[in-house]
């Protein structure tokens, strides 16, 4: 009698985890760094130091901060972990102290039952690097070091968890961001932090019970918030169910406040079951507000998977439009192709945009991107920067040209990994001459694992 051994694919292949923190100088460079990139590549990712207890899923690894320095054509590679509480206490231990997402809470954990992992995303702000992830503070680092200072509370002021995912205005240089409980009201709490990294405010928004809301979105003069279907009741668990499920039948909702508004000033419009992970960017034109996003019908995010939910996780580009006039909404698919991770120059953040990229998604039972799509919002269509054959990337980061009078006028850099040689390398692509071949390639002298989102630095 043989015993099959399931492999967690997430722990497995290119998803499986480094064990060093490396420092590399004058890396090799095929073609050539533009002269105008200056500045750092930062991208995080979960990267366990343990083998993990139960089942682990892929949003559970510890975060790892992977750095490409680029200055004067030349490149530097750094990688650290955030050495949030969490990891510190399991290092210290020798051992993994935390059970993952899949697994029931650990309400008894002397530790306390979830481990703040910092592995998501990125902000900078206020002269300020900070690592996020949704149930927790964030996490400040030092550039270009990336050694970790400690959690980032804002002086004591911020009440809530801090989203992965905190929209900056370009013109203002506010930043908004928001905090969920799935457990308890309020569900949703809205803030602003100044300029000057201050926090000014947070203030509750009301929802009818508690939801996974892992983005929003931003305009001139509003803030919108998506309250989808993908629900958390305590009362399944009763019934032997997860208490975290998409309800197919119960509508979208998206709330728009003025910036400075609260929890009275919001205006709920709904559509169609939804579930959004990623918002791309949204505008006012007229008296509507257009939200761009990736859509899908549903998510399994957590394993949940019905007969109605196997066409669920398609990522696809989406335009809302809402009357705030006539309260109507609109909506319609702006591209056929599954795709996710979408970004945007982000000098254009809450302003009309001509442009947007998204990574291409790979036939794969695994989320892979096996190339990049450029999306022309003004002409319609979009074009292809394939990675090539047994390749996949990452989110695509755009670094504008300092010099630049486009919007298009940039770069775009993501990490991409060849499955064939087991290596890594970080592409720069002309996002001007999209469809060739990468401008410049920077060799990575460790394997990078697909992770999560990035940013650029400029210098």
């Amino acid at each position: 009698m043989t015993t099959t051994i399931k492999i967690n694919p997430y722990l497995s292949g290119n998803f499986a985890p480094v064990s060093r923190e490396i420092t590399t100088h004058n890396l090799t460079v095929t073609g050539e760094i533009p002269k105008n990139l200056r500045g750092m590549f930062l991208r995080n990712g979960p990267n366990p130091q343990f083998s993990p207890i139960g089942e682990y899923h892929w949003f559970d690894g510890d975060g790892m901060i992977h750095g490409v320095h680029i200055e004067d054509g030349k490149a530097s590679y750094r990688n650290r972990f955030v050495q949030t509480r969490g990891y510190c206490l399991e290092k210290e231990a020798n051992q993994p102290l935390w059970t993952g997402m899949l697994e029931p809470p650990q309400m008894d954990n002397p530790y306390g039952p979830v481990k703040n992992t910092a592995n998501t995303a990125l902000v900078y702000h206020a002269d300020r690097l900070l690592a996020l992830w949704e149930g927790g503070e964030p996490h400040a680092l030092t550039v270009p070091e990336l050694d970790t200072l400690g959690s980032h509370n804002f002086d004591g002021k911020l009440m809530s968890p801090f989203t992965a995912h905190p929209k900056i205005d370009p013109m203002t240089g506010e930043m908004m961001f928001f905090g969920y409980s799935m457990v308890q009201p309020p569900y949703l709490q809205y803030g602003i932090i100044s300029p000057q990294g201050d926090l000014l405010k947070t203030v509750p928004i009301d929802l009818p019970v508690g939801v996974m809301m892992h983005d929003f979105a931003i305009t001139e003069n509003y803030t919108i918030f998506l309250d989808l279907p993908f629900t958390f009741r305590p009362e399944r668990m009763q019934k032997g169910e997860s208490p975290l499920q998409f309800e197919h039948d119960t509508p979208s909702r998206f709330g728009i406040v003025p910036r400075q508004g609260n929890n009275e000033d919001v205006r709920w419009f709904e559509s169609n079951s939804c579930y959004i992970f990623h918002t791309l960017n949204a505008y006012e034109e007229g008296d509507e507000i257009v939200l761009i996003a990736c859509r899908m019908n549903a998510t399994t995010v957590l394993g949940e998977v019905r007969e109605e939910t196997k066409e669920s996780d398609i990522p696809r580009l989406h335009e809302w439009r809402f009357n705030l006039k006539t309260g109507q909404v609109q909506e319609q698919g702006l591209c056929d192709l599954p795709s996710e991770f979408p970004r945007i120059n982000e000098q254009y953040t809450g302003r009309k945009n001509c442009y947007g990229y998204s990574g291409k998604m790979a036939e794969s039972s695994e989320p892979k991107f096996d190339g990049i799509i450029k999306h022309d919002f003004e002409k319609g269509g979009f074009d292809i920067h394939h990675f090539g054959g047994h390749r996949y990337g990452g989110e695509p980061i755009f670094a504008p040209n300092p010099d630049a009078d486009k919007e298009d006028e940039g770069w775009l850099l993501t990490f991409v990994h060849d499955e064939g040689s087991n290596t890594s390398e970080l592409v720069i692509i002309d996002a001007q001459d999209f469809t060739a071949s990468p401008v410049a390639t920077i060799e990575i002298p460790q394997r990078v694992p697909y992770g999560f989102h990035g940013m650029w630095l400029a210098q």
